[in-house]
């Protein structure tokens, strides 16, 4: 008789302790998705990033490089900017005594030190290393990371046809959901719900139909087609933009839905993309930044429209934060008990051996430390 697979612990969920740990470990030792490189063209142009109260400036370089540091002086450790994205003119300045910093993170000037016991190179701004995927910003925050490709597998060349570097951001909203991050993943990761919560997207893919692929170490995901007539996800199926150019006739007539943990939900349509990044607040709180991506001819067009799919999106968005956040409330219940999966949850079952995998992990570098 084969075991009956269930669902994680409450404790995953709603631990604070756990929480830090796997911040730790999931968040500040792996490559995470920060943005696009197409939001800072220009030297000095910056965004502000927070993973669970640490802040972080990602900023166009001098030399068109593109560079993360922490948002700490390294005079007195006020922050350096407050405002989520901008531009420096050629120099970042603390606000507090004037020490001004290189767009490289070099110490440029620190006034009233005294040069002769001081030496500016020792004081650079805090670095995380940086790496970019088709037009997405990664940073990781340990000493000695493995390169982004290993984290990303064969993504980048299965994902070489919707040549994403191309596309531009035409919308952002942001969700602050009430919900510990891996149930958000966790529901992107299955489509038993649709038909109960998504009305309007079951008319137009089969929620029995996705194409799974074997789990990743790093990532996990599939496909679906799409039903009858349907030829992209919006309101009403119909397609009114042209086709993404590099995509052959097979992946015209589907949409590719991947997580590539921890934090960047990617949805890969046949005119455009789709992204949410997760940035944890709490243990159970989550901020979500959606963004549609589209390509640039057809943001150039007069009769450009992308109100379908956005509208789209977001009634889905908001059935889904509804659910995970009341999915949360029944897990901080005394009476919850881990719950059996059916074998189309597999990509979830998965999902909660990397986090026990990754938990397991960060608490025997707790006890060594």
């Amino acid at each position: 008789m084969s075991t009956v697979l269930k669902t994680l612990p409450a404790h995953y969920y709603t631990d604070p302790e756990l929480f830090r740990r796997e911040i730790e470990t999931f968040f500040f030792k792996s490559w995470i998705c920060a943005g696009r490189a197409d939001s800072i063209p220009k030297a000095g142009d910056y965004f502000l990033r927070e993973i669970a109260g640490e802040s972080i400036i990602v900023v166009r370089g001098e030399t068109d490089s593109i560079e993360a540091f922490y948002n700490v002086c390294r005079h007195r450790g006020t922050r350096l900017c407050s405002r989520s994205e901008g531009t420096f003119t050629g120099r970042i300045q603390c606000p507090y005594h004037g020490w001004t910093y290189g767009l490289d993170g070099r110490l440029l000037g620190a006034p009233h030190m005294d040069s002769s016991v001081f030496q500016r190179l020792d004081y650079p701004l805090h670095k995380l290393h940086t790496a970019l995927w088709d037009g997405h910003i990664f940073l990781n925050a340990d000493s000695h990371p493995e390169p982004l490709a290993v984290q990303l597998g064969d993504l980048p060349g299965r994902f070489a046809p919707w040549r994403m570097a191309e596309l531009r951001l035409h919308k952002r909203i942001a969700y602050d959901v009430h919900a510990n991050w891996k149930l958000i993943v966790a529901n992107y990761n299955e489509c038993l719900h649709c038909p109960v919560l998504h009305p309007v997207l079951n008319r137009l893919t089969d929620y029995l139909g996705s194409d799974n692929e074997a789990p990743q170490p790093t990532y996990i995901g599939g496909s679906m087609g799409f039903r009858g007539a349907a030829e992209t996800m919006s309101m009403d199926g119909k397609r009114r933009r042209d086709y993404l150019p590099g995509l052959n006739d097979e992946e015209r007539r589907k949409v590719c839905y991947y997580v590539v943990y921890p934090n960047l939900l990617l949805s890969l349509h046949p005119d455009y993309m789709m992204s949410h990044t997760l940035w944890p607040r709490a243990v159970d709180r989550t901020e979500i930044v959606c963004e549609w991506y589209f390509h640039p001819a057809e943001l150039a067009k007069a009769d450009f429209i992308a109100s379908d799919a956005i509208e789209f999106w977001d009634l889905t968005n908001r059935e889904d934060w509804c659910i995970v956040e009341l999915s949360q409330a029944g897990i901080q219940s005394r009476a919850y008990t881990p719950g059996p999966y059916s074998s189309r949850e597999e990509l979830l079952y998965a999902f909660d051996q990397v986090v026990i995998e990754c938990n397991a992990a960060g608490e025997a570098n707790a006890v060594v430390d």
